[in-house]
């Protein structure tokens, strides 16, 4: 099964590029973020015409939004609101053979590392929490599972062009690694691009 993640950054204005990339690529599974559009808009029939006639969306007017297409039944979806502002950041669906896929769209967390100067990273934060603790409360599927999305973290020296001087930007920050790693240990998440590539 080929599973591709993106943050599209708008669905709607980018679904030419959509359109193509599943035209070359085709996934059997693609996993957007940033739909940047409400459920009633989504523009279901162009991903009908690409060949996903399975879809499990999750959006609000102007920000964040997730969704996942697919060329695989869907047996059941659920949306997850998430965050103190209970905002569309995750979406997830068991397909007919059994595996779950759940896409997350982390908040990027602003500029400053700083919990009181700086709701934005306080906010991404407590979402790394909830979603940690919401896995470590449920017990893993037995025909597997998939996490993809925007993460919005860079965990190793070897993710940024310079580790020294981006300790202190969001997105680097230890407390930011070490929130990741607590969420991959939740259901023994494996990082399949490090652990393939």
């Amino acid at each position: 099964m080929r599973i591709a993640t993106w943050n599209i950054n708008s669905v709607r204005l980018r679904i030419s590029l959509v359109r193509r990339f599943a035209r070359q690529a085709s996934p059997d599974v693609l996993c957007l973020q940033e739909t940047k559009v409400e459920d009633d808009l989504f523009p279901t029939e162009a991903c009908h015409a690409m060949g996903f006639p399975h879809l499990a969306y999750f959006g609000q007017k102007g920000y964040h939004g997730v969704a996942i297409l697919s060329r695989l039944p869907i047996e059941r979806y659920e949306r997850h609101e998430r965050g103190g502002n209970r905002e569309a950041r995750h979406v997830s669906v068991v397909l007919v053979n059994g595996i779950e896929i759940h896409n997350l769209y982390v908040p990027a967390g602003g500029d400053e590392p700083d919990v009181k100067s700086n709701p934005k990273f306080a906010e991404k934060l407590e979402f790394f929490d909830e979603i940690t603790a919401w896995f470590a409360e449920r017990q893993e599927p037995k025909h597997g599972a998939v996490l993809v999305g925007d993460l919005n973290v860079a965990p190793l020296e070897n993710d940024v062009w310079s580790h020294k001087q981006l300790l202190g930007l969001v997105s680097h920050t230890p407390i930011e690694v070490t929130k990741l790693a607590t969420l991959q240990k939740s259901w023994r998440w494996v990082d399949s691009v490090r652990r393939f590539v």
